[in-house]
């Protein structure tokens, strides 16, 4: 887990170099070594280098813990997709799949209202132009998820398995980053918008 903290430590530091700020040796060593010793898959999974040193440099606090902390689940990876012979209807929450959020598991593996942060998904650009923040929430299960195997639905028709295709058979580094209510949040909610005052 040290290389992924270097990784996550040496980005930045690059990440603030493109903006003109000096970076330290140490750091630039500390990088070059992570980037032999770490697959391409392991931070980010757009294959843009850039975004995924911008996506890294910009982690908040927790998702940095994350980042950090070891796996709670290694589980191998596939995609679905609604309609086309896909994934139709609810998942079994009673909630509607969302895309890029909703995750299929072996509920005696991953129970269901799991919140996880999977960090191949940091970075990822989605379909809108929005970049992966890594959280997913386990709401649905299937009959052929069984053990460490997770399913990601990504949304609507084959197409929209596009962003996260390197994924798709894959083992990911999943965390435990907590439990939710309800169903799964489309997106982080917006900051609320500046209100003039008026005279």
């Amino acid at each position: 887990m040290r290389f992924a903290v270097a990784a996550i430590v040496s980005l930045a530091a690059l990440a603030s170099s493109a903006m003109g700020e000096p970076v330290a040796y140490d750091a630039v060593v500390a990088h070059e070594r992570t980037a032999s010793e770490t697959p391409d898959t392991t931070i980010g999974s757009n294959g843009d280098t850039n975004s995924d040193a911008v996506a890294i440099a910009n982690l908040t606090p927790e998702q940095a813990e994350l980042m950090a902390e070891d796996a709670d689940w290694n589980a191998h990876a596939s995609l679905y997709h609604a309609g086309g012979g896909g994934a139709t209807g609810n998942d079994s929450l009673g909630c509607r799949p969302v895309a890029m959020r909703t995750l299929a598991t072996d509920p005696r593996v991953i129970p269901r209202r799991t919140k996880v942060f999977i960090r191949e998904t940091v970075g990822l650009r989605l379909a809108d132009g929005t970049i992966h923040d890594g959280y997913w929430y386990a709401s649905d299960t299937g009959g052929s998820i069984k053990g460490q195997r997770v399913d990601l639905y990504t949304g609507n028709g084959r197409a929209s398995m596009a962003p996260a295709r390197r994924l798709n058979q894959r083992t990911l580094t999943i965390v435990r980053a907590g439990t939710f209510d309800g169903c799964p949040p489309a997106t982080v909610a917006p900051a609320a918008p500046l209100q003039m005052a008026s005279n």
